[in-house]
């Protein structure tokens, strides 16, 4: 039967007792609070779109040309999974990069939406950078605010380890603008903690939908950056210090036993056995080209903050001010983020030369092995702050809460002005990646060009530029490329033309410094604008010095 109020009845209504008062006045709060939140739930959203338009923005203008080697290799497996075959090189040396299906398959996906060209290449690079960004604006802003959330993502954005990414130029990392697990990963481990830390102020069902949430992103994590694992066994510990019942850590683990199992299935009929990834993961590694010893090793850390750039500072002050925050406060936020960074600092720096200097799995002096604990250093950075100024006598703070405020706006402004102006300063002329773009119009318009030798990395990223942005060809020669660290270019890679660069970024030069010289009989066919990329014909048998 259906139900009908008293008025649909035309009856008059009695007055209204005491317990109906408190009955209204419950649910008028709870309106309320629902009304808040879905205030919150908004800001959220469109400051997250507005982090991820940044994101995009910025990779738009360092415009990072396709890179060769890790990248390479996973566009290439992406192209031809399932089918990817480990009897043929690049796969037999370097089956990790492509057992990160969380990085494989979506760059399929885009293959398959946009075509296998440049424009897919960037929309998976721009989706990775998307991730991290958002990721740390989202898991600040859930500890202390969207202030300290939008800053943090900000402090990155613009950070060299970010900006300078490009080895036809000046590089320090690979980061923005670049297919490689190392951000998207990262990205999406800060989400998942954003989702602990909410689900710690709900409850019932709410709490539990959020912990489901947070244990997917976790998971997936680990499709993409399988080292992230290591971050995993202090769950238990990040619920225990958001106050989230023990009995709660089966609810987070229920969607990452899920992810793990698809993982499993996908191995076993990918690649033959169900734990492909962990094994290529355990059994990658080896005597390092670097010198290694456990001492430096130890200090892996701090070198990769600091022996790439200046600011990469920022971090190391950002960890400091966490532990003295933690210890004046106590604060269980700020203890959260020491366990996180802790969590992956240690096995980082054990597996980068302390157990083993000649055995080296992780390579924890290179920056973007750190970038999962970037996002907690910042929370904790800017936290710390916040907390201690909070605690400063009376008689130190300003008069009025707008006085305050003001001060610590003029003070922001300051600081990021000066952080922004030294970060922006620190990227030199960005080549982007026009001198390409120019060959890609060179190749189109030269048909008596068949063959090209280039070094092993340039032939690698020349790969994109023989079709235009969406994949279709422009131009169907041969590439012949060869190990850009053997003492001498081989006789048959000067059989032809010579796609030729000097190396501007970390790169070593080809053949320990060879360059084509007209004095030997090589003639200059073709340049790029800027002098970045040059075509040398190869001079006529028998006249090379």
């Amino acid at each position: 039967m259906a139900h009908t109020t008293a008025d649909e009845q035309g009856v008059e209504q009695a007055p209204e007792t005491p317990q109906d008062s408190g009955r209204d006045g419950r649910g008028r709060a709870a309106a309320a609070r629902a009304a808040s939140r879905l205030r919150r739930t908004r800001r959220v959203v469109w400051l997250s779109l507005l982090v991820a338009a940044a994101a995009v923005a910025v990779q738009w203008t360092l415009m990072t040309p396709p890179l060769y080697f890790d990248p390479y290799y996973v566009w290439t497996a992406a192209a031809s999974w399932p089918d990817i075959p480990l009897t043929r090189w690049p796969f037999t040396e370097v089956p990790h990069q492509v057992t990160r299906i969380g990085l494989v398959l979506p760059t399929r996906l885009a293959q398959e939406v946009f075509g296998p060209g440049q424009v897919a290449y960037f929309v998976v690079a721009a989706a990775g950078g998307c991730a991290f960004f958002v990721g740390t604006y989202l898991v600040v802003r859930s500890l202390f605010g969207d202030v300290a959330g939008v800053a943090s993502a900000a402090v990155l954005l613009v950070h060299p380890f970010f900006t300078m990414t490009n080895p036809f130029g000046h590089e320090i990392t690979w980061s923005t603008g670049v297919v490689l697990p190392d951000m998207p990963g990262a990205g999406l481990f800060a989400t998942g903690m954003a989702g602990l830390v909410v689900a710690s102020r709900r409850t019932g069902r709410a709490q539990t939908r959020m912990l489901l949430a947070a244990g997917a992103f976790l998971g997936a994590s680990f499709l993409v950056r399988e080292f992230l694992a290591f971050l995993f066994l202090a769950i238990p510990v990040y619920l225990a210090l958001l106050r989230i019942p023990w009995r709660r850590n089966v609810t987070v683990g229920a969607p990452m036993l899920a992810i793990l199992a698809f993982n499993l299935i996908h191995n076993q009929l990918v690649w033959g056995t169900p734990l492909a990834g962990l094994v290529s993961a355990a059994t990658h590694g080896g005597q390092s080209r670097d010198y290694v010893t456990r001492e430096l090793a130890l200090r892996s850390f701090p070198r990769a903050m600091h022996d790439w750039h200046a600011l990469g500072a920022v971090f190391t002050v950002a960890l400091a001010l966490t532990i003295v925050g933690w210890a004046v406060t106590r604060d269980r936020r700020l203890a959260l983020v020491l366990v996180w960074f802790f969590a992956l600092a240690v096995p980082l720096t054990l597996f980068s030369g302390v157990l083993d200097p000649n055995d080296i799995k992780l390579r924890a002096w290179l920056q973007r092995y750190w970038f999962a604990v970037l996002p907690a250093l910042l929370a904790g950075g800017f936290g710390s702050l916040t907390l201690m100024f909070r605690m400063l006598p009376s008689r130190l703070r300003p008069r009025s809460r707008a006085a305050g405020r003001a001060v610590l706006a003029a003070a922001a402004v300051v600081l990021g002005g000066a952080y922004t102006v030294a970060a922006v300063r620190a990227v030199p002329d960005l080549p982007r990646d026009k001198a390409w773009n120019e060959l890609r119009v060179h190749l189109a318009d030269d048909p008596g060009l068949t063959l090209i030798c280039a070094d092993r990395r340039l032939a690698q990223t020349l790969t994109f530029y023989t079709r235009d942005k969406w994949g279709e060809p422009l131009w169907r020669g041969e590439i012949r490329d060869f190990p850009h660290y053997l003492p001498k270019v081989p006789t048959n890679a000067k059989e032809g033309p010579m796609l030729y660069t000097r190396w501007r970024g970390m790169e070593s030069q080809i053949a320990s410094g060879w360059r084509p010289s007209p004095a030997e009989g090589w003639t200059l066919r073709w340049s790029s604008s800027d002098g970045t990329l040059q075509i040398w014909d190869n001079p006529p048998p028998g006249t090379e010095g």
